[in-house]
């Protein structure tokens, strides 16, 4: 399909699918790529396959293969408000006129999900203009269909068959497709189940600069984050080569941003109940101990035309990063915009602060070294019993970073005395690896390094509430306060410390 440009351009694609299997996988296709908003029209005859394609569909959003999902036929519509992306599924064969479908509530359901509709005909005139619109006609043993799509949609119905396509040359033709998480960023995941397994797709298509913040630099720019999924090949390879346990790349497409790759499973560093589990807390400090022993290249070479390269975790990285408090953060509690001085103010305590770090042991950076990013493989041993995941942003910097990542985890509460603990088996281990560890100075460098990654969070996150419609992050703000406070105690922090104060986010 061709780039989005004009928001009335259709673009036109043609499939012949060989068997009800076949439509079932084209329905997987569609449903990951479905958003909000999207309107999708099923048209054919009586027994073309138009519920089937439904029915897969909502099973997919689901993701359970047997899913409840009745025929809408004398009801008119179904609702499914509870899927991840929510849908209403309507049949207007019934319909008396078009003017009753005022009464189906479907512009209401366009606004928080998506909207499938059979024999749309019989609402010609008042249906809204489809955003995908399917065709289905018999052609021998199967079907052929035409989709047309709006600009709207082009995109991600290109990637999603994309991605079909990659499963195919990487030998999973018969690939069922579920959609597993997304982040932050337009990068997303999923659930790849065929005869090889169960595996796992990135979808990491290249991200563009946003527009200028600082200095006419975007953001992503300025704290160095992932561009494209160089990055991630590049630290998978590099971490794999060091002994340590990533999984394993099986099928790449660089250009497409598009990996395949192993499953480590689903037991992390949490018992059932999503409580801290501190043996596996400690096992993974002292990985990072092993880790800091190695130096790591600033260029890692990906193939003969492509190299990845290390960025320094910088004084710009670190404030504009810090600066989504006062951007998000602050005017959220405060109820209004941040001033000029607080702003200045802000910059100029934790300029004072970063100077503390001149002499600090600098080393890998995984940036986001937490429960949900390590997962415990309970058959290996040694530290192979602790795989890594979400490693594309690494930096070289000061090494008391992701040990702060992972004593104060933003996902779950790590009490103060498993915190403790987690800190004295990193010093604890890397003191029985080399005699020339500066404890004092390492623990300065984890309180700044701690302050500085909670002070972040505490922006992004209401950035995910305000910017985004996340308000599921909001939850999390009473822990990383607690973080932040914490952090702030530690006698380097002075400065930032008092800003905190001055400014009514931290009781004396």
């Amino acid at each position: 399909m061709a780039d989005e440009q004009d928001s009335s351009t259709l673009y036109t694609v043609e499939l012949v699918l060989e068997n009800e299997a076949a439509m079932i996988r084209f329905a997987e296709d569609i449903a990951l790529a479905l958003a909000k908003g999207d309107l999708v029209t099923l048209k054919g005859d009586l027994g073309a396959g138009k519920s089937t394609l439904a029915r897969a569909i909502i099973r997919t959003l689901a993701n359970d293969d047997f899913y409840e999902v009745p025929s809408p036929t004398f009801t008119l519509v179904q609702s499914y408000p509870e899927l991840r992306l929510p849908v209403a599924h309507t049949d207007l064969y019934r319909l008396s006129s078009p003017e009753e479908l005022d009464e189906l509530g479907l512009d209401e359901a366009l606004e928080s999900g998506a909207v499938l509709v059979e024999w749309p005909q019989q609402g010609e005139g008042v249906l809204p203009a489809p955003t995908i619109a399917i065709s289905i006609d018999h052609e021998d043993d199967g079907r052929r269909l035409t989709m047309e799509v709006t600009a709207k949609a082009a995109r991600r119905i290109s990637r999603s068959l994309g991605i079909r396509n990659f499963l195919g040359k990487s030998g999973r033709h018969h690939a069922s497709r579920r959609y597993l998480l997304g982040d932050a960023s337009p990068r997303g995941y999923e659930l790849i189940t065929s005869d090889s397994g169960s595996e796992i797709l990135m979808n990491a298509p290249a991200m563009p600069y946003d527009p200028p913040v600082k200095d006419g630099r975007p953001y992503r720019q300025i704290a160095h984050l992932a561009e494209n999924m160089d990055a991630f090949v590049a630290m998978n390879r590099l971490l794999s080569e060091k002994g340590f346990r990533v999984p394993e790349m099986r099928a790449i497409n660089l250009d497409r941003g598009f990996l395949l790759m192993e499953h480590l499973g689903t037991e992390g560093v949490l018992d059932s109940a999503g409580k801290p589990l501190a043996e596996r807390y400690g096992a993974a400090a002292r990985m990072l101990a092993h880790l800091h022993q190695h130096n790591w290249p600033q260029d890692i070479t990906i193939s003969e035309d492509r190299t990845h390269h290390l960025h320094m975790f910088d004084r710009d990285a670190m404030l504009i990063e810090a600066e989504l408090l006062p951007v998000w953060y602050l005017p959220y509690v405060q109820g209004e915009p941040a001033s000029a001085d607080q702003t200045q103010s802000f910059e100029q305590a934790w300029d004072s602060v970063f100077k503390n770090l001149e002499h600090a042991e600098y080393n890998l950076l995984m940036r986001d070294y937490h429960s949900p990013n390590i997962l415990w493989q309970e058959k290996a041993e040694g530290f192979d019993r602790l795989g890594m995941i979400d490693f594309q942003d690494a930096m070289i910097g000061p090494s008391a970073y992701d040990l702060a990542s992972l004593a104060m985890d933003a996902r779950v509460t790590i009490a103060d005395d498993l915190q403790d603990q987690i800190v004295a088996a990193y010093c604890d281990e890397r003191r029985k690896l080399a005699k020339a560890f500066d404890e004092e100075a390492f623990r300065s460098a984890y309180a700044i390094m701690a302050a500085q990654r909670n002070t972040k969070i505490l922006g992004i996150f209401v950035r995910l509430f305000k910017r985004d419609g996340k308000p599921v992050y909001l939850q999390h703000l009473p822990r990383i306060q607690a973080y932040t406070a914490r952090a702030l105690q530690h006698p380097s922090l002075a400065p930032v410390r008092k800003w905190y104060q001055d400014n009514g986010l931290l009781q004396d």
